[in-house]
């Protein structure tokens, strides 16, 4: 029975939260042939991703090797994969001799990427964007492959547009968009090159407490600080949520590669949030900036079609982010730059804060 706790008191009932695998999950471990390896699985999602699938297996009764490959520059990551009962590889990614050395899984999650501090080190971005995906499509050629993506792809369009849908011809902005889309036409080449099936996983945008839109907008509020209104609607998707449709995505890889949007089902309004934390925080809110009517929104339909509504209400989400607020959880200095329309995605250490 999948259980909605009231509040979150510490980041390991956080993280238990996170990586409990759906029933729906645990079955298809059941079904699914072979080993799971997770390439970049050190960022913000991977160490959920990876417990997730530990647990699935578990839950399920199989035995599979769950590998998680990163070189683990975040703080904890690694102990963390290796707590949840993950193997742990330590690869530079970019090096094909170490990418050789990778043992062969039938299944691979990639989730390697770089967005934060694209501007100033463009070369770096496309490097780890583009040729990373070329070194691992050659290196696991014979695997299924879910390849985390971006809604970034897409053109900025209107909330009342409906969302950018799979069909949509991409537009990207911005040097790191246009990576994202070398980094899925490098993928998309390669399925029809070597029969290799693949999935597009274009996730926008993945919340938990310590991280992400609801996260940016209370953070504001709570600091009493001006709150950008360039984008005035986006949409968002839980963590756990997220990594379970991740999982899944690995019986629905095909050739050619597969596109695939994931987020929640609805458009949803800044000032909404906004007025929301003010009232929870009982502080007032302070916007900058004129809404611009554009954004970054995708079109859930075909997912939720395959997987069903998302688990996790956005109600219990929005009660959370505010009692981790107030009470000072942790929080991670990664900021999504939900707000940004011109494609120019700053380090914050960068350019000398929010």
């Amino acid at each position: 029975m999948f259980h909605f706790p009231d509040y979150f008191h510490t980041e390991e009932q956080l993280d238990d939260f996170l990586s409990t695998p759906y029933s729906e999950t645990v079955e298809m471990m059941k079904r699914l042939k072979g080993d799971i390896i997770i390439l970049g699985a050190g960022g913000k999602m991977g160490p959920s991703l990876a417990a997730t699938a530990v647990r699935a297996c578990q839950e399920a009764g199989v035995e599979k090797r769950i590998i998680a490959v990163d070189l683990f520059h975040e703080k904890g990551a690694e102990e963390k994969i290796k707590k949840a009962g993950a193997e742990t590889i330590v690869c530079d990614l970019l090096d094909p001799a170490q990418a050789a050395a990778l043992p062969r899984a039938e299944n691979v999650i990639f989730m390697a990427g770089r967005k934060f501090g694209t501007v100033g080190s463009e070369p770096l971005t496309w490097m780890i964007n583009v040729i990373v995906p070329e070194i691992v499509c050659r290196t696991f050629c014979k695997s299924r492959i879910v390849a985390f993506s971006t809604g970034c792809v897409y053109a900025l369009v209107s909330p009342e547009s409906g969302g950018s849908v799979e069909t949509d011809v991409p537009m990207p902005v911005g040097e790191y968009a246009n990576s994202c889309l070398g980094r899925e036409r490098v993928f998309e080449y390669y399925s029809e090159r070597c029969n290799t099936p693949i999935l597009l996983f274009r996730l926008n945008y993945a919340v938990e407490l310590r991280y992400g839109v609801l996260t940016d907008i209370a953070r504001k509020i709570w600091a009493e600080e001006p709150l950008e209104r360039s984008v005035g609607a986006f949409n968002f998707i839980w963590q756990g949520d997220a990594v379970n449709r991740a999982l899944l995505c690995l019986e629905h890889t095909s050739v050619p590669a597969f596109h695939l949007n994931v987020t929640g089902a609805d458009t949803l309004a800044l000032e909404g949030f906004a007025l929301y934390f003010s009232d929870a925080f009982e502080k007032k809110v302070r916007f900058k900036g004129t809404d611009l009517r554009k954004g970054y929104i995708s079109n859930a339909a075909h997912s939720i079609k395959l997987f069903g509504a998302t688990r996790v209400p956005m109600v219990d989400i929005m009660r959370w982010t505010a009692d981790w607020i107030q009470r000072g959880g942790v929080l991670y200095d990664k900021p999504t730059h939900f707000e940004v329309t011109d494609g120019q995605f700053l380090d914050e250490k960068k350019k000398g804060g929010g």
